[in-house]
């Protein structure tokens, strides 16, 4: 038996609830107690974890073996930065990081339904609010990228635009072209942390990806019900984690839409309550609107504007699925983190510890609620 669509339903309807009260909350700001220990923050999705994550992890704590390990693993609506349905709910995905090696998991923001503009923005405030010392990125080795790395290591933003690469403190093109997705998503950081006043100088650290992982690969063999053609790829904690998620009718989700409600969405709602929903422009709504009904998925998908990014057809078929209005994502991005809710840690000492680190943000254990099954 596979997960089916109530499981999305109940993920989906409980996961909105979640970011209408983060959007409500103004964060809490407390004296900063800067401890002794340093802190490690990365960002990942883990949609698996696999050994590239792995590596990645291990590297940073060989560097910095005293630090603690922060894993920002996105987050509600279950939809990644492509707009596509994570593998696995957050609650599992953190559970690997911890079996692997991160010492806390908290959870990132909803990605796939907003503008990578828009969540680069949430994960620059989420270091500030953690006071990271550290980094880690993986990176893939192209001509021009090791003087991007240069820049940004001395503190300097560097913004993506169209076919090049600008140091927003020297106005200097650094790199002619385009950057792929890891190499952008690093410089589009960068910009982002510049642009709240971060300091991050000689805060990130460069790792260079492993070669033969395929997170595409991987989700197939999941699907397929197939683990042993992705062995290779994953640590045995993840294939661990897959399994009882997968025992237990929990995985593979990353084919899985509540496909019901986005049809009831695109067929009741009216212009105006169409036009409200996060990344959805007039030219799509027009195009729905005159359409309607449909029957499916590939009907509507047609009618989405193509957008800036070649993912922006999914991320507006999540922003369907989830229906959180553009006002709402806007007070959700401008005070976030609200709190910092923990999906995971290794152990009560490193909760505490963490607790220690940040006592001047509002936390959640998220682990101590009752997981949707």
């Amino acid at each position: 038996m596979s997960p089916s669509e109530n499981l999305i339903t109940a993920i989906l309807e409980r996961d909105r609830n979640i970011i209408y009260h983060d959007a409500s909350q103004k964060p809490a700001y407390k004296k900063l107690n800067k401890s002794m220990r340093p802190l490690i923050a990365d960002f990942t999705e883990y949609s698996p974890l696999h050994k590239g994550h792995r590596h990645c992890m291990m590297e940073a704590k060989k560097k910095v073996p005293e630090g603690l390990f922060v894993a920002v693993v996105p987050g509600p609506t279950e939809r990644s930065g492509r707009g596509l349905p994570y593998i696995m709910t957050r609650e599992a995905r953190a559970r690997a990081a911890v079996n692997v090696g991160a010492d806390i998991v908290v959870e990132g923001p909803p990605m796939g339904i907003m503008g990578s503009g828009q969540y680069s923005l949430c994960l620059a405030r989420m270091f500030q609010a953690l006071d990271a010392d550290y980094i880690p990125r993986g990176f893939k080795p192209v001509e021009g990228f090791d003087q991007i790395m240069e820049r940004i290591s001395k503190g300097h933003g560097v913004a993506p635009k169209p076919y090049k690469m600008v140091d927003m403190n020297t106005r200097e093109i650094v790199m002619e072209g385009k950057l792929e997705e890891d190499n952008y998503v690093i410089a589009s950081l960068s910009r982002s942390l510049t642009k709240i006043g971060f300091d991050f100088k000689n805060k990130f650290i460069f790792v260079k990806r492993i070669p033969d992982v395929s997170g595409t690969i991987i989700r197939q063999a999941v699907l397929e019900g197939e683990l042993s053609q992705a062995r290779d790829m994953l640590p045995p904690e993840t294939i661990k984690v897959l399994e009882q998620e997968m025992t237990l009718n929990r995985a593979p989700l990353h084919d899985l839409r509540d496909i019901e409600n986005i049809l009831k969405t695109v067929n009741e709602y009216r212009k105006e309550e169409l036009l409200s929903l996060s990344l959805v422009d007039e030219n799509t709504v027009e195009k729905l609107l005159t359409k309607r009904p449909f029957e499916n998925l590939n009907q509507i998908q047609k009618c989405i504007s193509r957008g800036f990014s070649t993912h922006f057809q999914h991320r507006v078929l999540s922003s369907l699925e989830a229906k959180v209005d553009k006002e709402t994502i806007s007070k959700y991005i401008e005070n976030y983190p609200s709190l910092i809710r923990v999906l995971n840690y290794k152990d009560k000492h490193v909760l505490q510890e963490f607790k220690n680190r940040i006592p001047h943000r509002r936390l959640e254990i998220w682990q101590l609620k009752k997981e949707i099954s």
